[in-house]
């Protein structure tokens, strides 16, 4: 998800081309690290009110999240992936979207989980989706980030288009000049898996 429709045309294609692909390696909780899903989990208890999914891709988290009582609907801007969460997962809310332009009312939302669906974004186009998440979230509302840990706003070669690292100081950084106060954040390196890192904050 970018500002930028061009980022976002290449997101789009990038994505919908392996879409199948993407949703048989990563598109099952089961499939998904324990710890996170105690985080995520965790999070979700503690926001009050609607949550926005935003880059649900197969749509798993939406549909966890759902499972566990929250409301919660899921945006994506490859309808691939759309089509695939509304099918797989009848019971919850899918459409096609993107953070930058979600079609939610401003201050609406109690929560936005926005995990790995940023990593695309280039550096200068960061900010504008930090702030059109906390122009959609109301005061006190929650915002859980996951991103590749590294040095602040480096590209790398993803396997569907480039990406780019964060360290937690550097997205901090961003998230409060959004209008953000960072409550917590974990980070953790795996055996053959880039280093891992997410952030809680909320909107002040």
């Amino acid at each position: 998800m970018t500002a930028n429709p061009t980022s976002d045309a290449r997101i789009r294609e990038g994505y919908a081309a392996r879409a199948t692909e993407y949703t048989e390696l990563f598109g099952e909780i089961a499939q998904m690290d324990a710890v996170d899903r105690e985080w995520i989990g965790r999070w979700a208890d503690g926001v009050e009110g609607r949550i926005l999914d935003a880059g649900c891709g197969p749509g798993h988290w939406t549909a966890f999240l759902a499972e566990r009582g929250n409301e919660v609907e899921g945006i994506d801007l490859v309808p691939d992936f759309v089509a695939t969460a509304s099918a797989r997962f009848p019971h919850v809310s899918y459409r096609v979207a993107s953070l930058a332009e979600s079609g939610t009312e401003p201050g609406s939302l109690g929560g936005i989980l926005a995990w790995y669906s940023l990593i695309h974004a280039a550096p200068e186009e960061l900010p504008a989706l930090l702030a059109a998440a906390r122009l959609a979230l109301r005061d006190g509302g929650a915002l859980l980030l996951g991103f590749f840990d590294g040095a602040d706003g480096k590209p790398f070669a993803h396997a569907v288009t480039t990406a780019h690292f964060w360290s937690i100081g550097g997205m901090s950084g961003h998230l409060e000049r959004a209008g953000f106060a960072v409550i917590d954040s974990e980070a953790r390196v795996q055996e053959g898996r880039r280093p891992h890192a997410s952030i809680s904050a909320v909107a002040v």
